[in-house]
């Protein structure tokens, strides 16, 4: 199912005469009392902003802190123009304090034009003149803008049978006011941010589908079939395959369920061989989580369709890869399973022989997400991999550490580290975590080569627990690091920013930055 698509492009025409349904301007809070005379408390006006002024005779501000307004950040407050300008309605959209000697932040950007084209639902057009730099950090303010609006403008197109309100309808059309439409590099900004915000969006629709019509083989059909529209090579491994490949995990997990499992894997080649070096991308694809036999309490079961967001994102990250041709060859791996409870399920105890030969006492059938990885993992590192990134809604002992908004980070330290990196430039927080010794340790299995959990510290260092685990099938030529999204892959709660309820998206654009620097750097 393809959610409607927010189109974006630029405009240099003066903000108060472009004839769109709204212009989104920005706003700052003032928390001290400028060298103006203005008081502590009063708005200040954004650049961008400055003939939509005018046009009010200088009494913006103060109208728009009439009606409520801060400029706090995200809070959107509309007002009625009443032919003072072309655009029927006004938007500011607050920017909270206004940052010394420099732009808002990229994210603040970018949350607050998602905000503002999500509170503009309805309307058909919408123009944003929000503040850009006219120095080098333009580039990164323009593609926040850009990502913000596109993503801010998504929503899901759902199952309801009756037509819903056209309030409701998402933006059509979003301008973004630059100083020169013809500048190649804010037209590639531009072209950059609609491939990979239509990644993002293609995640969360993947993430937000019903889980019965999102099981395995039709995930792996989606994906496929996205894939070769997209340029990227495709080999799927159904269930007789991966029996004859060896692949014990994912045919573990997929046991019980009369869905059976699937591989799939995406392939992109650079023209001229790229810069020599690859990346492997690798997503977790349960694409329902019971629990199995050691089964989950039925509170708040139905997030469960989110713990394929893994697969999501590295599968929509590998279709804005082939629209952006970096120069490095990218390989995506998307094992894809469904948890259930049956008389065929994989048990606690069981001993299943990995695609890398290890054998793994199985002591939860919960912890399932790490048994598909580990195969793809091995055959990842087998296929040929110098750089190996990983991402799963692994753990809830991610959400414990660290809440619902950044991510955890184990493997490589010094690959941690650019993830890390990665979150920051582009606004997924992600933080990294240790591998302890005395956590491999508690899985040392007196039957098999490791346990599947830690039995001695049972929840403690849950999250830890997966890193460790999965560290045990990468090979020591790889460097790897694995990202756990259980938080930051799906928002339960009212929609904020450029996130709306249900899949976020979360992280095809670390993933993508990622990919960029190994590009660019090695």
């Amino acid at each position: 199912m393809t959610s409607p698509r927010t189109t974006l492009s630029l405009v240099d025409t003066d903000p108060a005469e472009l004839a769109v349904d709204a212009i989104v301007i920005g706003v700052h809070s003032q928390t001290t009392e400028q060298e103006s005379g203005s008081p502590a408390g009063a708005l200040l006006l954004a650049s961008g902003a400055e003939s939509i002024a005018a046009a009010f005779d200088g009494k913006l501000t103060e109208t728009l802190a009439l009606l409520g307004a801060t400029g706090g950040p995200g809070e959107v407050i509309k007002l009625a123009t009443l032919g003072t300008v072309t655009a029927p309605v006004v938007a500011a959209v607050g920017l909270g304090p206004e940052p010394s000697g420099a732009a808002p932040a990229p994210e603040t950007l970018r949350r607050a034009a998602g905000a503002a084209v999500r509170a503009l639902a309805g309307a058909a057009r919408v123009a944003l003149a929000l503040p850009l730099p006219d120095d080098a950090d333009a580039p990164a303010a323009l593609r926040a803008v850009s990502e913000g609006a596109l993503l801010g403008g998504y929503r899901f197109a759902g199952y309801k049978t009756k037509p819903q309100p056209a309030r409701r309808t998402p933006v059509a059309e979003v301008l973004v006011a630059v100083p020169d439409v013809a500048d190649a590099t804010a037209q590639a900004e531009v072209t950059r941010a609609q491939a990979v915000a239509g990644a993002v969006r293609t995640s969360r629709d993947w993430v937000n589908t019903a889980p019965n019509e999102l099981r395995p083989p039709s995930f792996a059909d989606a994906v496929a079939t996205a894939a070769r529209e997209a340029g990227l090579g495709v080999e799927v491994l159904d269930e007789a395959a991966l029996a004859a490949g060896g692949y014990g995990g994912i045919l573990a997990v997929g046991q019980g369920s009369e869905a059976p499992p699937r591989l799939v894997k995406l392939t992109y080649t650079p023209s001229g061989g790229g810069n020599g070096k690859r990346v492997a991308l690798v997503g977790k694809g349960i694409t329902f989580d019971t629990g199995g036999i050691s089964i989950k309490p039925a509170q708040g079961m139905w997030e469960m369709k989110s713990d394929m967001a893994g697969a999501a994102a590295v599968g929509a990250a590998m279709l804005a890869v082939a629209a952006l041709k970096p120069s490095v060859a990218v390989t995506g791996y998307l094992p894809m399973a469904e948890n259930m409870p049956s008389g065929t399920s994989y048990r606690p105890g069981d001993v299943i022989t990995m695609y890398s030969g290890k054998r793994v006492e199985v002591l939860n059938t919960d912890a399932e997400g790490r048994m598909i990885l580990a195969d793809a993992i091995a055959r990842a590192c087998e296929d040929g991999a110098d750089y190996l990134f990983e991402t799963s809604t692994l753990t809830g002992g991610q959400v414990i550490a660290l809440g619902k908004k950044i991510a955890g980070v184990m493997g490589t330290p010094e690959l941690c580290e650019r993830v890390r990196a990665a979150g920051d430039a582009t606004g997924e927080p992600a933080w990294p975590m240790p591998l302890p010794d005395d956590v491999r340790k508690g899985m040392d299995s007196e039957v098999a080569d490791i346990s599947q959990v830690n039995a001695v510290m049972d929840r403690a260092g849950h999250m830890l627990q997966g890193g460790v685990f999965l560290r045990e099938f990468v090979t020591d030529d790889v460097a790897w690091a694995h990202i756990d999204i259980a938080g930051p892959g799906y928002h339960s709660g009212e929609a904020t920013g450029y996130w709306t309820k249900g899949g976020t998206g979360v992280p095809v654009r670390t993933l993508l930055h990622l990919v960029d620097d190994v590009a660019a750097n090695g």
